[in-house]
């Protein structure tokens, strides 16, 4: 009876740890935060208060993870882009391929221009402040935000897009810099009506120039010569203006575009190569994978480095209320992205294309929404999707294996969105403005990244990094989200799901014919079979005859059933 009694707890035991260890990470990081939270709210209790270099100390384990952040960036963007793209299907199925990708991309833009939309109108960044008396106003001393034109930004990105050095984008990318100059130009006074000229060119003047140069008001004098050879006393004043001089030059930061621009590149002369491009396309999917283990390894340490960073963070907090205000909106902007993108906006494209109710859609495939929200994980909800799309929606089936699985790898919309509202709202946090070239690379780095980003939980959190170094952020903030994530990185994973099934519904209408036409060539085909049999021995017949049977020694030998 007790051996009895004994084996009933462990396997009960065994079942509780079953049902735990899936959700082991998620419950990590939420005590990592909530732990960190309290270490935090007890040091700021200290009299006298933790010095600068005491939190410095504090941060330490925490500026590990975020080193382990910044090393996993340049492997996985290539890694991940080239073995992709390189396994994009072949010219057989080139017009199904080809439409899912352009699904994919434009709802993925779509999300990523929602996203920036979004944050840049209720700007949860610059909740819970006073707005800053003259830009830019930065928080911390070792913030430098560049003096650049919106032009100068754009053909920034497009320098970057293309490296001189590829070695060299590793670490380094270009930058535009401009100089501004004041210079003067002396106009002359008519003394008879010196308040009026004054008044006059005062008015004319850029006003943050007369700032600068309040000594215009001062009246000079000059001997000067005239036509005559007579000497002449002229009154003046110098009146300033800006000369503009910029330069390209290169910046610290990662040129994760250039590197982006590349691993496309390669990536699709590398499925061109066919049978040659094999070994190359196989040892960057090895080391996709190797990567994708090395990320494993590292998201164990991140409840670790978490607690560190979130009781710094909250040690060196001026207002911690603002802070959570800051975070609530965050958290609502984000879900209103996910909310608009997964249930308005891609509904409306499946209406638009399908014409059919994209709700009844939904319905179908709401198990796998829900699995969705359970795991985490596009990827471990893909046999869920497959199975409510073929049977609930009545999607091709060919169009199913062949879209849903792409779809898993590269369409990750809520992650776009995600990474786009959370690189954008950091900036707000530290009153970083952005000018619009930077938030175009924002769009674009959160697209190309969102692609590279791995169907596995928390992977989001891994490209965010990315996109921060693309647009020169701090990466130290990143841990103003973490505490959120668990939950924000279940929702934009259940609108990724949607958006890969809606893919496979789109996809299979618009390529009814041609797989009707692929259905037709295989039941030709075995037609042309003929009436084949099973003879029991294994060996195909046809009309009571087994066909092209050989002794060993090559005779014919022709058995009639």
């Amino acid at each position: 009876m007790g051996k009895y009694q004994t084996g009933r707890s462990r396997s009960k035991a065994r079942r509780c740890w079953e049902a735990f260890r899936p959700h082991l990470m998620v419950i990590s990081i939420i005590l990592g935060v909530a732990l960190g939270i309290a270490l935090g709210a007890g040091l700021r209790t200290l009299d006298p208060p933790l010095t600068a270099q005491q939190a410095k100390y504090l941060k330490f384990p925490g500026d590990l993870l975020l080193r382990m952040l910044k090393m996993l960036i340049l492997p996985l963007v290539v890694s991940s882009l080239i073995s992709g793209i390189a396994s994009l299907p072949s010219s057989s199925t080139g017009k199904l391929g080809a439409r899912a990708i352009a699904y994919y991309m434009c709802t993925t833009l779509f999300a990523v221009i929602l996203g920036i939309v979004l944050v840049v109108t209720i700007q949860p960044g610059n909740r819970g402040e006073a707005e800053c008396p003259e830009p830019p106003c930065v928080d911390r001393a070792d913030k430098v935000v560049r003096d650049v034109e919106a032009l100068d930004s754009l053909l920034d990105l497009v320098l970057n897009c293309f490296p001189s050095n590829l070695i060299e984008a590793a670490f380094r990318q270009t930058a535009t810099d401009i100089k501004k100059t004041v210079m003067y130009n002396a106009h002359t006074v008519d003394m008879s009506r010196l308040n009026d000229s004054l008044y006059n060119l005062i008015a004319s003047m850029d006003p943050d120039v007369y700032k600068q140069n309040a000594n215009i008001s001062e009246v000079m004098q000059r001997n000067v010569t005239n036509k005559d050879n007579v000497t002449e006393t002229q009154y003046y004043v110098n009146v300033p203006y800006i000369v503009k001089s910029t330069s390209t030059g290169t910046k610290d930061g990662m040129n994760v575009l250039g590197l982006i621009v590349f691993s496309v590149a390669l990536g699709i002369v590398i499925s061109k190569l066919g049978a040659r491009g094999v070994p190359l396309k196989n040892f960057f999917a090895s080391l996709c994978d190797a990567v994708l283990v090395l990320i494993h390894a590292v998201l164990w340490y991140v409840p670790i480095g978490l607690f560190f960073l979130v009781a710094e963070r909250v040690v060196s907090m001026d207002d911690p209320a603002r802070v959570l205000e800051q975070l609530g909106y965050y958290m609502l902007t984000v879900i209103i992205g996910l909310v608009v993108h997964g249930y308005i906006l891609l509904p409306i494209i499946y209406l638009i294309f399908v014409r059919r109710n994209p709700y009844k859609y939904i319905y179908g495939v709401l198990k796998a929404i829900f699995t969705a929200l359970g795991t985490a994980s596009s990827s471990a909800t893909m046999p869920v999707t497959m199975q409510c799309c073929k049977e609930n929606n009545g999607v091709h089936e060919k169009a199913v294996d062949f879209v849903i699985p792409i779809g898993a790898t590269i369409n990750m919309d809520g992650t776009a969105l995600y990474e786009a509202v959370a690189s954008i709202f950091i900036a707000q946090v530290n009153n970083i403005p952005l000018n619009f070239g930077q938030i175009v690379t924002v769009s674009i780095t959160s697209t190309a990244a969102s692609i590279g980003a791995a169907g596995v939980p928390e992977a989001g959190l891994i490209t965010m990094a990315i996109v921060l170094t693309a647009v020169g952020l701090p990466l130290d903030d990143i841990q103003l989200i973490f505490a959120v994530d668990w939950f924000l990185d279940r929702l934009r994973t259940s609108v990724n799901v949607l958006g890969d099934a809606f893919g496979a519904g789109i996809v299979g209408h618009l390529s009814r014919h041609d797989l009707n036409k692929m259905d037709a060539i295989e039941e030709a085909e075995a037609a042309e079979a003929g009436n084949a049999t099973d003879t029991g021995f294994g060996l195909p017949t046809k009309n009571g005859y087994i066909n092209d049977s050989y002794e060993p020694d090559g005779s014919t030998v022709d058995t009639r059933m």
